[in-house]
């Protein structure tokens, strides 16, 4: 099974879940993609994964991350949790940090809910910051060197001791990535 996590204030019905929703069906196999839409409260984004994540464990499934921008982050901190492998698209690094300035209302680009993002998101998101990759082998970071959002460095050297394809141009939304599914779906 592939959990597709999408990034801050997105949804299952981002391009790139929408894009591996197509991969999935044209393989046939549409029920091993999950894309859930995540709350925007980060603990309970991380009791909604790992409730999901330890319940297909149990019936002995093999699970595998892939996360864009915040998606990555938490993608990070479970692959670190349960020993998953993850793909990391343009992720957040440190994202507290970097959502420190999205403090306020905010609409849903998909769903329209309105919510405040407020201290207590970034003490949340505060609590799943790693310090240190345990097990920096089963990450693979995928940037696209174009991303205007968030600094694609800054990403290369947090994972510097994993795998790492970095992509010439592109933005944050990972143009490029429908072309690397099939590397993402390999690792």
């Amino acid at each position: 099974m592939l959990v597709y996590l999408h990034g801050f204030n997105s949804s299952s019905a981002s391009t790139k879940a929408t894009q591996l929703r197509d991969y999935f069906a044209r393989l046939g196999k549409p029920d091993e993609l999950v894309c859930p839409d995540l709350p925007h409260r980060p603990a309970q984004v991380i009791t909604l994964l790992s409730e999901l994540i330890e319940h297909r464990l149990q019936t002995h499934e093999t699970v595998k991350l892939v996360g864009s921008s915040l998606g990555g982050f938490y993608a990070t901190w479970l692959a670190e949790r349960f020993g998953l492998r993850a793909v990391l698209l343009n992720p957040s690094v440190h994202a507290q940090l970097g959502l420190a300035a999205a403090l306020g209302e905010h609409k849903n680009y998909s769903s329209g809910e309105i919510f405040q993002f407020t201290p207590q998101h970034l003490a949340e998101l505060a609590d799943l910051d790693l310090a240190v990759l345990r097990h920096p082998e089963n990450l693979m970071l995928m940037v696209e060197t174009g991303d205007e959002v968030l600094d694609y460095k800054a990403a290369v050297a947090y994972y510097a001791s994993g795998r790492q394809m970095v992509v010439p141009g592109g933005d944050h939304g990972f143009r490029s990535f429908v072309q690397h599914i099939p590397t993402i779906m390999a690792f």
